[in-house]
């Protein structure tokens, strides 16, 4: 066996544990997924019955379903929101540490910190806050006194539950994109920034002309991550609102703060329709992966006008 060949056989050695345990994890579980989609599924299957295919049918009363309909267009915007407020606050905390302040790497690590905390612990701790805390500084200083009306608890209304959703989300996250930004702005060459001060260049005009372009891969990494992050959100929309308030929407009852994760999670575990809950999951699949694949497209394209 000559080099090339042991070579190779060492590899596949090395990466086989790691590809059989994707394969069970991974692969296998989402074929069967779909598999059973187009079934009856459930807990009660076989005392109905038995596994039987269904079709299309579990798709087609998930989109007649105005719960469905409702957490999509929730989640979506949602996503756009809580994607934007997350980029622009963790640029900002990017070229805040990245300057000559003191204390900077203090800094960097405050701002991280969120990141580690577990979003159900997360979303409890923002439940105290917004329905206690802040209710309570309202009593306590008149000029707040607003903040203690039950009407304007940020928790009582779904427009505003949304709200407090991308508040903790971006609190959470921020720092973690933030890490990002900031290996791409100290990637720039100091060169540039030096030149262009030479030439009377304003801070402004050297982040626009310099950093913006440089940092342009950073942004489609940043953008992709927080587009998936945000459009598979789950721990604390449990934690924060469980869904709740409800609303009306088409003429019907519905949680007014359930994303697309927590809706599937309830139809199939809450609800026992284990097999719509997995077309569900399917469409979700789908949907978020185009979603992505096209936002990357679209940000590359714009890399390379930058």
């Amino acid at each position: 066996m000559n080099i090339k060949k042991e070579n190779s056989l060492v590899f596949w050695l090395f990466l086989a544990p790691v590809l059989l345990a994707f394969t069970v994890v991974i692969i296998v579980p989402f074929f069967l997924g779909v598999f059973y989609s187009f079934t009856n599924w459930s807990s009660s299957a076989k005392a109905d019955g038995g596994l039987q295919f269904i079709g299309l049918r579990n798709y087609t009363e998930s989109f007649k379903d105005p719960a469905f309909a409702h957490s999509f267009g929730v989640t979506v915007i949602y996503t756009i929101f809580n994607m934007m407020f997350i980029n622009v606050v963790a640029f900002a905390l990017a070229l805040l540490v990245t300057s000559k302040i003191k204390l900077r790497k203090i800094y960097r690590v405050g701002f991280f910190v969120p990141n580690l905390i577990g979003g159900l612990i997360l979303g409890y701790i923002w439940q105290f806050l917004f329905n206690n805390a802040l209710p309570s500084l309202g009593k306590a200083v008149p000029a707040l006194a607003a903040l203690a009306s039950p009407e304007n608890l940020l928790l009582a209304r779904p427009t505003s539950a949304i709200v407090a959703l991308i508040i903790v989300g971006t609190w959470q996250y921020a720092g973690y994109i933030m890490m990002i930004y900031i290996a791409a702005i100290e990637n720039v060459p100091v060169e540039l920034h030096e030149a262009a001060m030479i030439d009377g260049a304003s801070p402004m005009e050297r982040l626009r002309a310099i950093t913006l372009p440089m940092a342009a891969q950073a942004f489609t990494v940043t953008m992709f991550l927080t587009l998936v992050q945000s459009f598979k959100q789950f721990d604390v929309n449990v934690s924060l609102t469980s869904g709740g308030p409800s609303t009306m929407f088409q003429g019907v009852p519905v949680l007014g703060t359930e994303l697309l994760a927590l809706n599937i999670y309830n139809t199939a575990f809450l609800s026992n329709f284990l097999a719509m809950g997995q077309a569900r999951a399917v469409v979700f699949f789908l949907v978020l992966a185009v979603i992505a694949l096209v936002q990357v497209a679209v940000n590359k394209k714009k890399e390379l006008e930058l």
